[in-house]
């Protein structure tokens, strides 16, 4: 439990009143299953005019959905654009496993039974294991166009884990070199996630994180990236070593950036114009003050609302 807590305590950012949100803006909780307190609910904000698309978020490991109307700006903006604004938690899961896909099918689903937009007029987003699992899900929705809702024109992370093998091994460097206290503890919660969930690691369980992974350096556990080859993809990284190497004792090789960069590269060799690598510098902090590079305000909002306009054109 004490690793449990430590990770929540990590990925947290503080909230703001559910009553704050629905007074400004109208916050809709849609509820699909009242017995699931995880996955059986979405929330929505509808923007001022008729819905011409769909932006999906997804927050981190542990938070709920109702948190991204407080840690980001996106339905402020949307709201004027004609973009609808759903937010779906992947909860206490780090990857699309089988179970996500069907309630974020659900969900979906459900979303298009209102307001019947055009299945390329979907944008998926999401920080951290959120956008992991949104990047995943954009390429199964592509790979496999008869069996879900949508079919995403664009995804985009903030500052996500998309390689599992890559980020397990360094996981495994992290307990092995033993530098920093915060980072052992969360590799061993990790493990014992992996283990609990999936009935190993990805080192003792490739077959089935080579369907979970989004992507892989190491091409021997496949080329999910294949199926993105045709979709607008953005990776967020506040790129700043120097706070790495201060408060975890870890080189650049420990940040997320190394097998986004990889992703975004390839998608680039295989002819996709519309694959990007935003690099920022000290724009990452919670929202309570606190300095971190892994947090959604590395995403200027309003230029990303700009950028899906673009494409939705």
């Amino acid at each position: 439990m004490k690793n449990l807590f430590l990770l929540f305590l990590l990925l947290f950012i503080s909230g703001c009143s559910n009553a704050q949100i629905h007074d400004a803006f109208k916050l809709e909780k849609v509820v699909l299953d009242d017995s699931d307190e995880n996955y059986g609910y979405y929330y929505q904000l509808k923007p001022k005019g008729k819905v011409k698309s769909a932006l999906v978020l997804l927050p981190g490991f542990g938070q709920k959905s109702e948190s991204i109307f407080h840690d980001t700006r996106f339905h402020e903006i949307a709201f004027d654009k004609n973009m609808l604004v759903i937010g779906f938690a992947g909860r206490v899961k780090l990857a699309a496993d089988s179970l996500l896909l069907e309630k974020l099918n659900q969900t979906l689903n459900h979303v298009q039974e209102e307001f019947k937009l055009d299945k390329d007029k979907f944008v998926m987003g999401g920080f951290s294991a959120g956008g992991s699992i949104a990047l995943r899900y954009t390429e199964l929705c592509h790979q496999y166009p008869d069996k879900y809702p949508i079919k995403p024109r664009a995804v985009f992370m903030a500052d996500s884990p998309v390689d599992l093998f890559f980020s397990w091994k360094l996981q495994e460097e992290n307990m092995k070199n033993n530098y920093s206290q915060i980072s052992v503890d969360e590799a061993k919660w990790i493990q014992k996630f992996y283990r609990d969930f999936y009935g190993g690691t990805p080192k003792e369980k490739p077959e089935i994180f080579a369907e979970l992974t989004p992507f892989s350096i190491d091409k021997q556990y496949g080329n999910n990236e294949q199926y993105l080859k045709d979709v607008a993809v953005r990776a967020y990284h506040d790129v700043d070593i120097a706070w790495r190497l201060k408060n975890r004792n870890q080189t650049a090789r420990y940040d997320n950036y190394i097998a986004t960069s990889e992703l975004i590269n390839r998608l680039m060799l295989m002819g996709n114009n519309e694959a990007e690598f935003i690099q920022t510098f000290q724009t990452g902090y919670r929202k309570n003050g606190e300095r971190h590079p892994h947090s959604w305000s590395i995403i200027d909002e309003a230029e990303c609302i700009e950028w899906i306009e673009s494409l939705m054109n």
